[in-house]
């Protein structure tokens, strides 16, 4: 069973496997990172919601600085991340290098976790470098797996 493509036998399809499951992870922790900001800046998006901030300074508002920040990060993420899962998974199945498809997947998992960073802190050019990186690395998975199809 060790020809199996999808197969955690296989070290490319394992290795796709876990820097899946981390950028999913990462991406899912963003969530996090807005409900704290939310709550401790007592600022929320409905009226129901300000039961979990301070009473007294709990409002509604949609223009938050810092949410609207965590919020336009998430959504980066949203946008890149699942075509990562996509390419990432048909990339298994061109059978590439274990070393090349790894370094692919570590490349773009620390391009987003560093553009997230730089994101947070405010920080171009590197943020663009990272999110342009993070992007190259999953169009050059992309230009294989078209390459081994067939149209």
């Amino acid at each position: 069973m060790a020809d199996r493509v999808v197969s955690f036998d296989n070290p490319v399809f394992a290795s796709y496997a876990a820097y899946a499951g981390l950028a999913s992870m990462k991406m899912m922790g963003m969530t996090l990172v807005t409900v704290y900001h939310r709550i401790t800046k007592n600022v929320f998006s409905n009226p129901e919601d300000t039961c979990f901030g301070a009473k007294e300074k709990s409002v509604v508002r949609l223009d938050h600085p810092d949410v609207e920040r965590v919020r336009r990060l998430h959504l980066n993420d949203l946008e890149n991340i699942p075509p990562f899962l996509v390419i990432g998974f048909l990339y298994v199945l061109t059978k590439p290098s274990s070393d090349v498809a790894l370094w692919h997947y570590r490349a773009f998992l620390a391009c987003r976790l560093l553009h997230t960073a730089c994101y947070l802190a405010g920080l171009q050019p590197w943020r663009g470098i990272f999110f342009f990186s993070g992007l190259a690395t999953t169009l050059s998975m992309a230009v294989q797996v078209v390459a081994k199809g067939s149209l």
